[in-house]
């Protein structure tokens, strides 16, 4: 029974270190290390876009994997936060860089926009760490969460790869339209980069996806959302990968100034009637 549950106990923390290795070889599939490989490769990036969604799945069982097991610690979440530090944080930052290399974007500008998206992710675990009590039901986090973060950067490289069958299926009727598609995401990463950064460190309030879809009882708006989740998978493939993330990432705050902006200059602006 005592090597069951200290079998129990090491499981969560290799998962743990699970999502640490696929941060680096995230970091190190973008570097496109060896000798056969000298310039960025687009195969190269769409691996490490695929390393960094298995640190997600990673991140998203061992929390699951403690509390099955009862083995729930301190250690564990300083670990956790330690590796998301790494394919979160330091990953999707060189990812950015290398996709983005040939974009408009001066080096140095895309290095600063690097070093502040792991610099905001390292701010978003830590105050994550402070805030969290042990019965948090985290039904909500103050802020994007890294791995939704990271998701958004990793998108850009699959959505590529989606416009690359797209080429290939639709013949030269599509092929304008991909090469101006490539080009707009080599562009807009950075700038999508700079607002998830941003978004990490700000108060905006995101629910738990996770928990709110196979936790507790789901309500008619939920089953809507999952029906047409996978009707867009369906539908676009690929291209659902960096729609579901980008939704995600800036549905809140574009709801949120919705609501505090637009609305009330529109509440002011029109008239109130009169009663006789």
């Amino acid at each position: 029974m005592k090597r069951r549950e200290r079998a129990f106990a090491v499981l969560p923390t290799l998962l743990t270190l699970g999502n640490a290795v696929s941060g680096f070889g995230a970091i190190t599939y973008a570097a496109k290390l060896g000798p056969e490989e000298i310039l960025p490769s687009e195969p190269y990036l769409l691996t490490a876009a695929f390393c960094i969604f298995l640190g997600m799945l990673f991140d998203a069982l061992d929390g699951r994997a403690a509390r099955w097991a009862n083995q729930s610690s301190e250690f564990g979440a300083q670990l956790d936060s330690l590796c998301d530090a790494i394919t979160f944080g330091v990953a999707p930052a060189f990812l950015m860089r290398q996709f983005s290399a040939t974009s408009v974007f001066h080096p140095r500008i895309l290095w600063m926009i690097g070093a502040l998206y792991v610099v905001c992710a390292i701010l978003r675990l830590a105050r994550f760490n402070v805030e969290t009590d042990e019965d948090d039901s985290h039904n909500q986090f103050s802020g994007l969460p890294s791995p939704a973060a990271a998701g958004v950067v990793a998108s850009f490289p699959v959505a590529v790869y989606g416009i690359r069958r797209l080429v290939e299926t639709g013949g030269e009727a599509v092929a304008g339209f991909a090469s101006s598609a490539v080009e707009w995401l080599d562009q807009l990463l950075p700038i999508a980069t700079l607002a998830v950064a941003c978004l990490m460190v700000s108060r905006i309030r995101y629910s738990h996806v996770f928990n709110q879809l196979f936790t507790g009882k789901r309500s008619r708006g939920h089953l809507i959302q999952i029906v047409f989740t996978v009707a867009v998978i369906f539908i676009v493939r690929e291209l659902a990968v960096p729609l579901i993330f980008c939704y995600f990432a800036f549905a809140s705050p574009l709801r949120a100034a919705w609501q505090r902006v637009v609305l009330p200059k529109f509440r002011h602006s029109t008239p109130t009637e009169s009663h006789g």
